[in-house]
């Protein structure tokens, strides 16, 4: 599965009655989609012309033709790579070790993957862009989410930027309050609808900071109000493997975030991480 039949799954069940007719029956048949016209497509899921453009706009082409482009591409990478389009596997009561580690192992890969092909490129070099011009930087999450925030504080820390991430939810609120125009702050938030981070990076947009989101792909509560979003792609399954897959996808983002700073100021960031190396390894056991 790549692509378009990505962002259809992750919002199948926010859509609108008729719009998921149309989703399903694309992620059913999506081999059939590229013969078909908007009004054929229409007819056989049960929907209108209306619906499929509907649609189309949700999931950000302009109109059915540039849609059909992109599915077409999506059934050759599938064709290309072998890919069979499988879902993620969950882990079972009683599974053996070896099930573990197989499922574990492929669906961490598999959201590395999916989110590789729903990132979009502006949006990841808008936020580098803010990132490299920001006097400080905020990155805010809660539970799990923060760790993720924490892995970021200290790739960045390392390089010399001026960077928090409080895991007091307090804390995080009052230092947004504090951001100032050009400032960057980051939420993370798998479903885009954690409050304690809704409320910090609404703060820090009305501190005039430049906001970005790391959530799931689609509309959220955290992601419609941020001027940078950036879209990951992980299982929703029963077991913690889903949200294992999440976290792995995120960490990804931040790394990619960190490399790209890194590239764009590479002398003066190999200075950085060569003084913080000396330093920490004057902390090593001989």
């Amino acid at each position: 599965m790549s692509g378009s039949l990505i962002k259809i799954r992750e919002i199948i069940e926010k859509l609108s009655p008729s719009e998921k007719k149309v989703g399903m029956f694309i992620l059913e048949n999506p081999h059939k989609i590229s013969d078909l016209s908007i009004g054929e497509l229409a007819q056989m899921s049960g929907s209108s012309e209306a619906t499929v453009v509907r649609l189309c706009k949700v999931l950000g082409f302009k109109g059915y033709k540039d849609f059909k482009i992109s599915i077409t591409k999506d059934i050759a990478y599938i064709n290309n790579t072998g890919s069979t389009g499988e879902q993620y596997t969950d882990v079972e009561p009683g599974d053996p070790l070896e099930s573990i580690i197989q499922n574990i192992s492929y669906n961490n890969k598999k959201s590395i993957d999916n989110t590789l092909e729903i990132l979009d490129f502006n949006e990841v070099k808008r936020a580098i862009e803010a990132i490299i011009l920001a006097q400080r930087i905020d990155f805010y999450g809660v539970g799990a989410s923060h760790i993720i925030a924490f892995d970021a504080f200290q790739k960045f820390s390392r390089i010399n930027k001026v960077v928090t991430a409080h895991a007091d939810t307090h804390m995080q609120i009052a230092s947004a309050s504090n951001l100032k125009k050009g400032d960057v702050a980051i939420a993370i938030s798998y479903s885009g609808e954690t409050k304690d981070t809704y409320d910090s990076i609404k703060m820090a947009k009305e501190a005039n900071a430049t906001t970005i989101s790391i959530t799931k792909y689609g509309q959220n509560s955290i992601s419609q109000i941020c001027d940078i979003n950036l879209f990951v792609s992980a299982p929703e399954i029963s077991i913690r493997s889903g949200a294992m897959s999440s976290r792995i996808a995120q960490l990804n983002v931040i790394d990619v975030l960190f490399a790209g700073v890194a590239s764009d100021q590479f002398d003066e960031v190999k200075k950085y991480l060569n003084n913080t190396r000396f330093a920490i390894n004057q902390k090593k056991i001989k």
